[in-house]
Parts: C-alpha cells; structure tokens; sequence
C-alpha cells in the first residue's frame, strides 16, 4: 500500500515557487533547507492529516549533480506550479518491483535527522508525464509534517489529469486508497490541488 505524503511546487527559483504557494493558499511558508544529492533547496508549509507541501527549486549556489534531478527540475520552466505528488510506502522495493518500469531507483538521503529512501528515475521524468507519484520511504520514526507549525489549511481534493489517467488510475488503484485523489482525463497533463483554508476554498495548480 501506498499512502499520499506531500504535493511539490516548482519554480524556476525557490521565491518563485514560494511565492506562488503562498499566493494561492494565503498563508506564508516557512524555511526548509537544501538537499545534498540533488542540489535543490525548499520551502515548507505543514498541511493537516499529517501532511505537507514544499516549494522546490534548483539551488543556484550548489553544484550541479552528476545524474539528473528529481521531479523533472532540469527541464522546468516557466511559471510556477504544483508539479508533482508524493506517495510514502513502507516498503519501497516492494513496491517498485509490483510496478512497471519508469517509476525510479532508490536513493538514500539524509538531512539532520531525517532519513528517507526516495525513488527517482533515471532521467528525472515520472511516468505518465510527470503525474504519476514519487515514491518516498521515511526511515524511522522521523517525519517532517509535525514539525511544521499549521496554518491551518487541508488538502481536500487533487485531481490528476492526463490522457492516460484512467490507465494510471487503474493502475495504482490496488496499492492508493484516498478519496482525495482523483483522475480526470484531458489532453493537457496537469496537477489541481483543492484546499480549505483559514480564508475559505483556495485551489493551487
């Protein structure tokens, strides 16, 4: 089984990507930090049900990696957007080898106190255009949604369009129970987040 974890924004910079979240929801979002393997840095906002979003974007004052980077970001551009989901497992191997090829290797990555294994293929591309999820294993107890003070918005409905969506659907319909997660299909493929917030419905995209 697989469970949703966390929703990526990506801008071609990080006050970009920030800025668009913080646009859309209303409310600010705080510091996260840069990751080591992938030269990306972050910004984080805690979402309740124990989940969470980040504005991602290349690190510009970090070198560049040797493989390329997750989430497609070498090839972003344009304005920000809400550019992946993030699905947690509690085995990752086992689960990469019940799914097709495409959907990555396991990288093992760390940041203070924060363990994970993170799937990421090897050109940085998900299937399906992107709108298939990433896969993610917390290793520990660790997590970083209750860290992250609340503002209190929820995720209540993301929708996953694509021309292939009811095929990728169908798909992880065996591993996704979430009610949340639906998958409309249309020509452009595109990620729309629907939330409540502390001042009504937002929608991020």
């Amino acid at each position: 089984m697989i469970t949703f974890d966390h929703i990526a924004v990506a801008g071609e910079t990080l006050a970009a990507a920030t800025a668009h979240a913080e646009g859309a929801l209303g409310v600010p979002l705080q510091q996260g930090g840069e990751h080591a393997v992938f030269h990306t840095h972050n910004t984080l906002l805690g979402l309740e049900d124990g989940m969470y979003l980040e504005a991602i974007a290349i690190n510009p004052d970090a070198p560049a990696p040797t493989r390329p980077r997750w989430f497609d970001l070498d090839n972003f551009s344009g304005v920000p957007r809400l550019t992946n989901w993030i699905c947690r497992c509690d085995d990752l191997d086992a689960t990469l080898a019940g799914l097709p090829d495409g959907f990555g290797q396991p990288f093992d990555l760390q940041r203070g106190d924060l363990r994970w294994r993170m799937a990421v293929p090897a050109s940085g591309v998900l299937p399906y255009d992107n709108c298939a999820p990433a896969l993610i294993q917390w290793i520990g107890d660790a997590h970083p949604a209750p860290r992250m003070a609340q503002k209190g918005c929820r995720i209540t409905t993301l929708t996953v369009q694509h021309p292939k969506a009811s095929v990728l659907g169908a798909l992880l319909a065996p591993l996704l129970v979430d009610r949340r997660v639906e998958f409309k299909p249309g020509d452009v493929p595109q990620l729309t987040a629907h939330f409540t917030t502390p001042e009504g419905t937002a929608v991020l995209c």
